[in-house]
């Protein structure tokens, strides 16, 4: 569906939370007045809803905007609330280089401008240790890497946030080497799927939740989503990641939800929505598995973790 891009938005154009919520009671009324839906019609809805399973709910904005892993703003889940108003999303570049055909530092507009037509919502859920059901605003990052024209060279998409710790007072610390860094293969990148983020709940990406400009890839664990990105490198090597640099034993390049392989320290096999007080079975590739199984044919995931 089109949507405005951020800066043209005006409060008129902002789409109202209950709107989301209400596609969701739309199914329920269909179930009500006895329409039953084939597993079929059920997949098309929700690919229209971006989510593997129509019937989620929505975590409420307040959650979304106030639980978060950003860590350069503190390790604590409320500590980028507390502490990103420090952040400045404006002005913003980003750095283009690598196996590409347009290296050069975009202004955001002129990132925003090769995917206005295309922006779109995805409902879907973000799977950490906990997870949430989240509408993002953004462009189909296969949009953005097709405007940049990558080389027949280019294997991998290298991401880098910023790092400024005045602005983002967490990179005081040592915890991560900063800045963070993550990376997708470039034919993941081609996917229908992620999306280059600008936006949630129809508003403007708050500075906690990334802003200006984040990745999410929603069948893949959320510290896969660099936030605040500020370059963007094609390559034909597969990039360090950041937690893989930091814990390699424990985090691996690919990232990809599956129930079957551990965390060292924890289970991975079942999940707790946020809002929520019991755990449910963790999907393989967070409930995408239909779209994008295909990708990883022929590998071991459990060895590419």
């Amino acid at each position: 569906m089109p949507i405005h891009r951020s800066p043209d938005i005006r409060s008129a154009d902002i789409t109202d939370e209950r709107l989301y919520v209400s596609r969701r009671e739309f199914l329920g009324s269909l179930a009500g007045a006895g329409v039953l839906l084939s597993a079929g019609e059920r997949r098309a809805i929700a690919r229209m809803l971006g989510t593997a399973d129509p019937a989620d709910k929505l975590t409420p904005w307040e959650v979304v905007t106030g639980y978060n892993n950003f860590y350069e703003f503190g390790t604590a889940k409320d500590d980028p609330a507390a502490y990103a108003a420090t952040l400045r999303p404006r002005p913003w570049k980003v750095r283009v280089e690598g196996e590409v055909a347009r290296p050069a530092d975009y202004d955001l507009d002129a990132i925003l401008a090769m995917g206005t037509a295309e922006e779109r919502v995805y409902r879907h859920r973000c799977v950490e240790a906990w997870s949430m059901v989240v509408p993002w605003l953004g462009i189909p990052l296969r949009t953005i890497v097709s405007r940049l024209e990558p080389t027949s060279r280019a294997k991998y998409i290298e991401f880098t946030t910023l790092r400024d710790p005045v602005q983002m007072p967490g990179q005081k610390s040592g915890i991560l080497p900063w800045p963070y860094v993550e990376g997708l293969r470039l034919d993941e990148a081609m996917h229908p799927l992620p999306l280059l983020v600008t936006g949630v709940y129809g508003k403007p990406l708050p500075n906690q939740n990334g802003a200006p400009l984040r990745l999410v890839v929603p069948w893949k664990y959320g510290f896969k989503g660099g936030k605040s990105i500020v370059k963007i490198r094609f390559t034909t090597r597969q990039p360090a990641n950041t937690w893989n640099v930091a814990a390699p034993d424990e985090y691996g390049f690919y990232a990809n939800v599956n129930p079957a392989v551990d965390h060292p320290r924890w289970s991975q096999a079942r999940e707790r929505r946020l809002g929520e007080f019991y755990k449910r079975p963790t999907l393989p590739f967070n409930g995408y598995g239909e779209q994008v199984a295909g990708l990883y044919v022929g590998m071991d995931l459990k060895a590419n973790f």
